[in-house]
């Protein structure tokens, strides 16, 4: 009897580990399923992220694309804007020009009074136009005799002067195509010596120039300010301040030379003052000429001319006569190319072919001094003098 118990124990106690073998797998098999769900969701969830991702990229792609080209046609409306107030401003200018120089076309009947009127309105306007340009200015260039090279500072950009006035003697350099410290020298002597840059007087500048168009006159740094598009500054070299500045319509849109890219604003000295020589994109990249009073800092007429920009590297005015330096891209003998005398004289550009002498390479900044007739160059590094032959205008 308590054998057969203990049969009956051990059958019951075999049921029982079966039935808990049986359980454990059930949830064993539960648990497997589960994980497998929540490696679907985790699965799904890394997918729509991702996507999600994609998409926020695709959105601030648009978003910022849209936002260029906003800002893009913002600048581009402001140019057209200025480039049409630019033509507006010119063509008024001609209008005004051509009703004070020229009889009305229209078929009105008018009388003696008023055409007599016109007539002296006319000869005025010539009048004005030569005391403007004042006409004694009777030579052209003829030839360019020589050069000297002064110094050779380095730097590619820069350019050196010296003011026409009677009693200046002192040289100015100014390196680079962006700077606001002027160097200022006692004369030549000290300019050509040795340790030259320890002679000179450091003459900082409140606003830094680009390019390399600067002149000096009458004792006044005129220059192109920089990141301004055609701001002119007038700085009193003394006293050491600003003193007067301006804008010059039209300008700064491109450079004034297609071979001298730093610079969009060439100002000029001659024997009529000062001048400012620029291209437009209007005049198909041509360069035009105003005629600036530097006491008031104000325009008196501007000259659109048929010299082109393109393969010029520099120019210059000389008694009333535009002459446009060219070269190659590459760098070769510089010539003047195209001249244009604003009296008339030459009733069309011509292209005297003279070549700057015996120095291959090309020019940052080619300068007259109406003073001593000659050209303050700066090629490659090197400060130039060319001397320059006249000859009566015939």
């Amino acid at each position: 009897m308590a054998a057969l118990q203990g049969h009956l124990l051990l059958i019951f106690a075999s049921l029982g580990a079966g039935q808990c073998l049986l359980q454990d797998a059930a949830l064993l098999s539960y648990m497997d399923q589960r994980f497998l769900s929540l490696e679907k969701r985790l699965e799904k969830c890394t997918q729509d992220a991702l996507e999600y991702a994609e998409e926020f990229r695709e959105f601030s792609r648009m978003v910022l694309s849209r936002l260029a080209g906003l800002s893009s046609g913002k600048a581009e409306l402001q140019r057209e804007v200025e480039g049409l107030l630019t033509r507006l401003e010119h063509a008024q200018r001609d209008i005004d020009y051509l009703g004070a120089t020229m009889d009305s076309n229209a078929c009105v009947e008018v009388n003696e009074e008023l055409l007599e009127q016109q007539l002296l309105e006319e000869e005025q306007g010539k009048k004005r136009l030569q005391l403007l340009l004042n006409a004694s200015c009777d030579h052209v260039l003829a030839g360019i005799r020589s050069l000297k090279v002064v110094r050779k500072t380095g730097g590619t950009h820069g350019s050196w002067m010296k003011d026409p006035g009677k009693k200046h003697s002192k040289i100015y350099l100014l390196s680079g195509s962006v700077n606001n410290v002027v160097l200022e020298f006692a004369n030549i002597m000290a300019f050509m010596g040795n340790n030259q840059t320890l002679k000179a007087h450091r003459v900082p500048l409140p606003l830094p120039w680009e390019g390399t168009g600067q002149v000096i006159y009458q004792g006044f740094l005129f220059y192109h300010r920089h990141g301004s598009l055609n701001e002119i500054i007038k700085f009193n070299i003394q006293k050491r301040k600003v003193v007067g500045q301006m804008r010059l319509p039209g300008a700064g849109r491109m450079p004034a030379y297609q071979l001298s890219a730093q610079t969009k604003i060439d100002l000029a000295v001659d024997e009529q003052g000062l001048w400012a020589l620029h291209a437009e994109p209007e005049t198909g990249g041509n360069i035009v000429i105003t005629k600036i009073n530097a006491e008031a800092m104000a325009v008196e007429h501007s000259w659109d001319t048929p010299c082109s920009s393109r393969d010029a590297e520099a120019a210059f005015m000389a008694c009333n006569t535009l002459h446009v330096v060219h070269n190659s891209p590459s760098g070769g003998s510089s010539r003047i190319q195209c001249v244009y005398d604003l009296l008339g004289a030459l009733s069309a550009p011509t292209n005297p072919g003279l070549q700057l002498p015996k120095r291959p390479g090309s020019h940052s900044t080619v300068h007259y001094n109406p003073k001593e007739k000659q050209l303050f160059a700066w090629g490659d590094g090197s400060q130039i003098i060319y001397k320059l032959h006249t000859e009566k205008k015939v």
